[in-house]
């Protein structure tokens, strides 16, 4: 096993359902370190690099609107193999498919309309994770204690 840092972006419907607390607490109960958080209302710039494998799809500012609705709050997760273990807490993108258990299936949007409105993006790679904390975290905003 090894230490990596994940970027999470609680996305706006977990904002805006109040689950910010509550999904933490998962990540935080398997002993996950918190490097860094901030709260943020993301630009379309960011936005566009950020889904750069997505943003020439005639979808993309359906996305855009959505991350756009409320702020998100960016958090970097320190932990043994964090990254995959992250995302088998968060389970399936798509919500009305993720097992009740994970915090997709929890919590995630279900009758279908949207599989963005997912609560969390995870980082899906170390090298990923890289680029994805640059983009969301500036120099001295990440912390080791």
């Amino acid at each position: 096993m090894s230490s990596e840092t994940s970027l999470i972006l609680f996305k706006p419907d977990a904002v805006q359902k109040n689950l910010v607390g509550t999904v933490l607490a998962r990540f935080q109960e398997q002993g996950f370190v918190i490097r860094g958080i901030k709260m943020m209302q993301l630009s379309d710039e960011i936005l566009a690099e950020h889904y750069s494998h997505i943003a020439h799809f005639p979808f993309f500012p359906s996305v855009r609107g959505f991350m756009q609705e409320a702020p998100v709050i960016a958090l970097a997760l320190e932990g043994e193999n964090v990254i995959a273990r992250v995302r088998d807490l968060l389970g399936p993108t798509d919500s009305t498919v993720a097992p009740a258990g994970t915090i997709r299936g929890d919590f995630g949007f279900k009758d279908g309309d949207s599989k963005m409105r997912n609560v969390c993006h995870a980082s899906d790679s170390v090298e990923a994770a890289e680029a994805e904390l640059k983009r969301f975290f500036k120099e001295g905003e990440l912390f080791n204690y």
